[in-house]
Order: structure tokens, then C-alpha cells, then sequence
């Protein structure tokens, strides 16, 4: 585990647990209990958590480079 944690709470008062996880990951965040005042429906006990924001993900793929000279025709 990562600097001894085990486990933490949300603020909406859920409890999550930190599992070592396959894949090459540290580790995986998993719902141990939830809270009766989560508003979030994305908290399901024994589910992982996930991040979906693609800003703080590495890119899967690569973009093309840009051709450079390209001029339109008129």
C-alpha cells in the first residue's frame, strides 16, 4: 500500500478502502460503506471507483502531426 494508508472517508460520508490492484496500477479505491446521506448514485458498495476525467489521464493514442505547406485552393 501507499504510505501505509488502508482506508478513508468521503465528505459525503462514505468509507473507501485502498486494494492493491493488477495491471501495473498502486492500487484500487473500493467502496466499503456507504453513507445514508450519499447524494452520489456512482457509490455502490464493494464497487471500485474510477476517475473518468480525461485531463488527468494519459492520452491512448497519439495525434497526428500537422502538415505544414498545406494551402486551399480557391
Amino acid at each position: 500500500m501507499s504510505r501505509g494508508f488502508t482506508h478513508a472517508r468521503l465528505a459525503c460520508g462514505c468509507r473507501v478502502v485502498f486494494r492493491d490492484a493488477p495491471e501495473g496500477r498502486p492500487y484500487t479505491i473500493v467502496v466499503d460503506e456507504k453513507s445514508a446521506g450519499c447524494p452520489s448514485p456512482l457509490h455502490v458498495r464493494d464497487l471500485p471507483l474510477y476517475d473518468y476525467r480525461e485531463a488527468l489521464r494519459p492520452p491512448t493514442r497519439y495525434l497526428p502531426s500537422e502538415e505544414e505547406g498545406f494551402e486551399e485552393e480557391s
